[in-house]
């Protein structure tokens, strides 16, 4: 694959023998240079994957070794249920408002749903290495299997259908109506668009210098290129296509959206610090914890949580209103 588009970087395009590049990764973080904003309580061994439901005020934390899915209340802070998993979850979503919770769990090969508030589970066996899951808010759920190229369809605790898809899908999310699925190869460095109901291939494009995760708002796709440093907005009418890029120096990785607040908030693991942004420019920043991975919204509250991979905390920021604090 070439390098294309005039938003890159001049960061080249190295690769493996087939010409594609290795997946990015987030920035080994430094030692804290400054004091994490807000408030930092532990929480377990090396938590990677938040999400936060607005409807049971639990926040879903995915712990490893042991592996484990914690469910903080949002309003008190307090761990209310450790879950077992059957693999270590990194990347969580809700199927819709008060859960389940997906949970692709890699090493296992199985989708994980994790029922909101009691913790019930249902397991699907699905492609290799599931790494990211979306529902259409309906029933259906798409898995990025990373290892088998593959998107895996499921529906009532069965895979019923397999798509191949971008080389190592690592971010898959919906619309915010649920009828679109974006899946991001990450080693393609390709998002590509399908119709969630149909299935049918809708386009595919190139983005970035290495793209990891993906968030949706409406219709459009925000794109976190954690190599080439800045978020790519992703446009699918009436073409796809990218729109903007805003430049986040500092290795982006987590990604997550406020819908009540029009707001995106993306972590910079090379300089520990999480960024509050517009579909359009950077508002300003807040330390955070070491190794800040995962970062997930309150929508209710507009409280941030930040996950540090590196000493098993959990930050919570409250962010003042703007031009305060």
């Amino acid at each position: 694959m070439a390098c294309a588009l005039g938003l890159m970087l001049a960061a080249g395009c190295g690769g493996s023998e087939d010409g594609l590049a290795p997946a990015a990764e987030p920035a080994v973080s430094p030692p804290l240079a400054q004091r994490p904003a807000g408030r930092v309580i532990p929480i377990g061994n090396k938590p990677e994957g938040l999400v936060a439901d607005p409807e049971t005020r639990l926040l879903a934390v995915g712990l490893t070794n042991p592996d484990l899915l914690a469910l903080v209340d949002m309003d008190t802070l307090e761990v209310v249920r450790r879950i077992p998993m059957p693999e270590s979850p990194r990347h969580l979503r809700l199927a819709r408002p008060g859960g389940p919770v997906l949970v692709p769990a890699e090493r296992s090969d199985q989708l994980v749903e994790v029922f909101l508030p009691g913790g019930r589970l249902r397991r699907t066996g699905v492609g290799d290495f599931p790494h990211d899951a979306a529902s259409d808010g309906r029933g259906r759920v798409f898995v990025g299997d990373e290892s088998g190229d593959t998107l895996s369809v499921v529906e009532d605790g069965r895979r019923v259908q397999r798509l191949s898809a971008p080389v190592q899908p690592g971010g898959v999310v919906t619309s915010d109506d649920g009828g679109l699925v974006s899946v991001v190869g990450v080693s393609e460095r390709a998002l590509e668009l399908f119709d969630s109901r149909s299935l049918r291939r809708l386009g595919k494009i190139d983005v970035g210098v290495g793209p990891t995760h993906v968030v949706a708002d409406g219709d459009r796709f925000f794109v976190v290129d954690t190599r080439g440093d800045g978020l790519l907005e992703v446009l699918t009418e009436p073409e796809l296509r990218i729109h903007r890029r805003t430049p986040l120096p500092g290795a982006p990785y987590g990604v997550t959206v406020d819908p009540a607040r029009k707001r995106f908030w993306v972590t910079l693991t090379e300089t520990n610090e999480v960024v509050e942004l517009t579909d359009r420019r950077r508002l300003r920043s807040f330390p955070t914890v070491r190794q800040p991975n995962t970062v997930a919204v309150d929508p209710v509250s507009g409280r941030v949580f930040v996950a540090s991979r590196k000493d098993g905390t959990l930050q919570i920021i409250e962010p003042p209103p703007l031009g305060e604090g």
